[in-house]
C-alpha cells in the first residue's frame, strides 16, 4: 500500500504587491505598497493552483493563517499546521516553516511568491526534496516557477502521482535596491530540484548581448520612434529594447520601470497602475509597447505589472505592440501572457505580429500561460 504523500505549502502573502504600484518588488516595502493602494496578489494565485488539486490523496503541511492555512481551508484540502506564523509574516517565518516541513517528512515543498521567497525556501530545503513555485512576485528569474498557477497545480499533481521526474535548476534573485534605481544585478544563490515538464516550467531569464542584437534593437527603435510621433500616448514597458526606443527619441527611460511618452516627450516617468489609469482617463486611449523576457517569453505578467488588466482593457488589447529581436524570438518557442485575468489573456492570445526590425515583423504564437498544459 502506498504511503500518503506529504506536501509542505506556504504563501508569502505580500509577494507581488509592489508590482502594480511601481515598487518593482515588495521586500521590506509591504507597508509602502499598502499605502499606495496595493492589494494582495499571492493568496488568489495560490488558490488558483490549489483548486487543480481537489480530490488528490495528499496531506499538506502549512504555516498558519494567510501564510497557507487559510487558502488550504478555503480550497477544501486536508492540512496540518506545523508552523505558527507571526502577525506580519517574515522571511524567517518562511525559513522556519520549511524546517518544519523537513522535520515532518514532506515529499515536496510548494510555495507561492517571487524570487525572494524562492531564495528563502531553497536556503533551507537545499536539494533534499523538490520544490515548486507558484508565480506571484514582481520578478521571477528562477527556474523553479511554473508558468502559471494552473500549470503549478498540474505539476504538483503530476509529481505526486508519479508521472513527472525532477531536474536541477538555479535559484536567482536580484538586488531590489539596485533594481528600483534601474540596475539589474542578478546573483545565483543555489541549486534546487523541481518537478519538470518542459511546457509548464519557465526557464531562467536570459539576457542576450551581441552586435547583431544591438543592431536589431536600433532598427526596432528607429521604426517605432517614427510611428510614435503621431500624437498618440505610448506606454513603454521595461527592458533594454524599449530603452533603446527612448534613447532614439532622446528621452530618459526608466530601464526597469514603465514610462509614458507623447509626441516625443515623457509625460509620466516610472508610472504606477494608478498613473496609467489616470492618463487613459484623460487621453481616452493609448498604445502599449512591450518586449518579451528572454527565454521565458512573457510579454505581460512579469516585471511590468503596472500594465495591469485594468490598464490593458482600458487601452484595448488591439493597441498592444510587441517588439523583440529576431534572435530573442528564435530562442523563445512561444510568447506568454499571465496578467491574472484569464479572459483577457485568452483575448490577447493567438498569432500576433512582433516588430523585429525596421519595417520588419514576424508572426508569433502568443499563449495564455494558464492554458498551456499539454503544449
Amino acid at each position: 500500500m502506498e504511503s500518503l504523500k506529504k506536501v509542505g505549502f506556504l504563501i508569502n502573502p505580500v509577494a507581488g504587491m509592489g508590482g502594480a504600484v511601481g515598487l518593482k518588488g515588495t521586500d521590506g516595502l509591504a507597508e509602502e505598497a499598502r499605502r499606495r493602494g496595493a492589494e494582495p496578489v499571492a493568496p488568489r494565485r495560490a488558490e488558483t493552483a490549489l483548486k487543480e488539486l481537489r480530490g488528490i490523496d495528499a496531506l499538506f503541511f502549512a504555516a498558519s493563517g494567510n501564510m497557507g492555512e487559510s487558502s488550504l481551508r478555503r480550497c477544501g484540502l486536508e492540512y496540518q499546521v506545523v508552523h505558527r506564523a507571526s502577525d506580519e509574516s517574515s522571511a524567517e517565518d518562511t525559513r522556519e516553516a520549511c524546517r518544519s516541513f523537513l522535520r515532518n517528512g514532506a515529499d515536496l515543498v510548494v510555495f507561492c511568491g517571487g524570487d525572494g521567497t524562492a531564495r528563502d525556501v531553497s536556503g533551507v530545503i537545499k536539494s533534499d526534496i523538490p520544490i515548486i513555485g507558484i508565480p506571484a512576485g514582481v520578478k521571477m528569474h528562477s527556474g523553479v516557477f511554473a508558468i502559471s498557477p494552473q500549470a503549478a497545480g498540474e505539476l504538483i499533481r503530476g509529481y505526486l502521482e508519479g508521472d513527472l521526474n525532477t531536474r536541477e535548476t538555479e535559484i536567482v534573485d536580484v538586488d531590489e535596491e539596485k533594481y528600483r534605481s534601474g540596475t539589474l544585478d542578478t546573483k545565483i544563490y543555489g541549486i534546487a530540484k523541481t518537478p519538470y515538464k518542459p511546457v509548464l516550467v519557465q526557464e531562467r531569464k536570459q539576457i542576450y548581448a551581441s552586435h547583431d542584437e544591438d543592431d536589431f534593437k536600433l532598427q526596432i527603435a528607429i521604426f517605432t520612434s517614427e510611428f510614435m510621433r503621431d500624437g498618440s500616448v505610448y506606454i513603454l514597458g521595461a527592458g533594454t529594447t524599449t530603452a533603446k526606443i527612448a534613447e532614439v527619441l532622446d528621452v530618459e527611460k526608466t530601464l526597469l520601470g514603465v514610462d509614458v511618452v507623447q509626441d516625443g516627450q515623457i509625460i509620466c516617468s516610472d508610472a504606477s497602475e494608478r498613473d496609467l489609469l489616470r492618463i487613459l482617463e484623460e487621453e481616452g486611449k493609448a498604445k502599449i509597447i512591450v518586449s518579451p523576457i528572454g527565454a521565458q517569453g512573457f510579454v505581460l505578467g512579469r516585471g511590468s505589472q503596472q500594465i495591469s488588466p485594468k490598464v490593458l482593457r482600458k487601452a484595448g488589447p488591439e493597441n498592444l505592440i510587441i517588439v523583440a529581436t529576431p534572435h530573442k524570438l528564435k530562442e523563445t518557442p512561444r510568447l506568454l501572457v499571465d496578467t491574472g485575468d484569464i479572459d483577457l489573456d485568452e483575448t490577447i492570445s493567438g498569432k500576433r505580429q512582433v516588430v523585429t526590425g525596421y519595417r520588419m515583423a514576424q508572426l508569433k504564437d502568443v499563449a495564455a500561460s494558464s492554458k498551456v498544459i499539454d503544449g
